[in-house]
């Protein structure tokens, strides 16, 4: 007979709701999809313009519709069907990947239009501030698609940012409350594996077939993921109503926050720690400048943290919830800022693969505790609120953090810059600890409950 759903240490309470079964796995596959697509296309600007400023305006692509459109997505994510806004927003990511297979085969045959040639130039002064130690002879933004391949990028970023807080608000809709937190750690790090794991299948399928086949691999695999979450169906929402006064706030999210020290505090430490901490938008640099490893060993690299998550994600699952969360994920994001330090240190393969897979690992960690502390202590009304304001914290400093290691890398070195990113993780660990003691007191998941 299979376990109750109301058993807390089952651990596979949530998958045995249909419901968050599809939801989960048409999320992993849409957000594998884009973290490939994201990668990938990383990957061949680099190879086109051979500027690390380069990967860095990739971040900035994404981090812009953040700042502009988290807030009414939030909104929206309050007031219209969650799923409906889920699979539309999929389907049309799905053609803009068809967009980017096309410019990406027949990117030689794009005339240089003047709108284009006037975009490269763009780039090139940009990319002249940072790198101007290198020689523009070194640099090469002469390819016409490239000025296209950053507008589909920012297209496409922000239906991800319009659909985020949607995405994020429905779980606690699927399943039983009795379940909420073990989906939570199912949904984080099945969020968290996606994460990792899409640039390590980039990789591999560039090494074995080409740049296209990733874009059209992602439009396959958000196909699959519309006709999943398609078939779900919400519950009723266990919390009255928010009073009309709080329905067209879009900054009652950021006030709920700011009012909840420790899901600032959460907030706060995951996103200095993710801004300081991300070393794997240097990975191109690392792999060919040096460790001297090919397409392959990249492929490794950027598949070690997806194995780390992957084995933490699996060992939290089958444990009782975390009896001192914000304790564990203070040490997590500490740990995560030392192997950051091993990683730029080292000069050999199996150290570096090593160190990424701890912090893999430990960032898992981090993310569970964050997102369980955010879905179990919101009311389901403000939830696309409150997550609007955690997308800004966290997708920012995501991309913001991409924007900083290539900028900060092209400035100072890719070795430095991993090195000032590792120690200042450390420090944010730190400060935090100490301005929000709360964050250590939090008690066991379980017993958490929407105030």
């Amino acid at each position: 007979m299979s376990a109750p759903l109301s058993d807390p240490h089952d651990a596979y309470a949530a998958l045995r709701a249909p419901n968050f079964r599809d939801y989960l796995l048409g999320s992993f596959l849409g957000t594998l999809g884009r973290q490939a697509v994201t990668a990938a296309a990383a990957w061949e600007i680099y190879r086109w313009t051979n500027s690390a400023t380069a990967l860095g305006l990739v971040g900035l692509a994404n981090v812009v519709p953040l700042l502009l459109f988290s807030l009414p997505a939030g909104a929206l994510a309050d007031r219209v069907d969650r799923l409906r806004i889920i699979t539309r927003s999929q389907l049309a990511l799905a053609v803009l990947s068809g967009l980017l297979a096309l410019l990406s085969v027949f990117h030689e045959r794009i005339p240089l239009w003047a709108p284009l040639r006037a975009g490269n130039a763009v780039l090139r002064s940009i990319a002249g501030i940072f790198e101007h130690h290198v020689g523009t002879e070194a640099l090469h933004f002469d390819e016409p698609a490239l000025p296209l391949m950053f507008l589909l990028l920012f297209v496409m970023a922000t239906l991800r940012v319009l659909a985020w807080p949607a995405r994020s608000s429905v779980i606690p809709r699927l399943l039983p409350r009795a379940a909420l937190s073990n989906a939570i750690t199912w949904n984080s790090s099945a969020f968290e594996i996606a994460t990792i794991t899409g640039p390590t299948v980039a990789g591999f399928v560039v090494a074995g077939l080409d740049f296209q086949s990733v874009y059209l691999l992602d439009a396959a695999l958000g196909l699959v993921s519309c006709l999943l979450v398609g078939r779900v169906t919400c519950l009723a929402a266990a919390e009255p109503p928010t009073p009309h006064h709080l329905g067209q706030d879009w900054l009652v999210g950021a006030r709920f926050i700011w009012n909840r020290k420790v899901i600032l505090g959460a907030n706060t430490l995951d996103l200095f720690a993710t801004l300081l901490g991300a070393a794997t938008a240097l990975l191109p640099v690392f792999a060919k400048e040096i460790l001297h490893t090919g397409p392959i060993g990249l492929g490794w690299l950027q598949a070690a943290p997806s194995i780390g998550a992957f084995s933490m994600a699996l060992w939290q699952a089958h444990r009782p919830p975390l009896v001192r969360p914000g304790h564990t994920m203070l040490w997590a994001v500490a740990g995560f800022g030392v192997t950051i330090l091993v990683f730029g240190l080292s000069h050999w393969f199996w150290v570096s693969f090593l160190a990424l897979v701890a912090g893999g690992a430990l960032d898992n960690i981090s993310v569970v505790v964050r997102q369980s502390l955010i879905q179990l202590l919101t009311p389901d009304a403000l939830r696309g609120r409150v997550t609007a304001v955690n997308q800004i914290f966290i997708g920012t400093s995501n991309e913001a953090g991409a924007l900083r290691a290539g900028l900060m890398g092209a400035l100072v070195g890719p070795v430095n810059a991993v090195l000032i990113g590792g120690a200042g993780t450390i420090a944010v660990v730190l400060l935090v600890a100490r301005r929000v003691p709360a964050l250590r007191r939090v008690p066991a998941l379980h017993t958490l409950r929407p105030e």
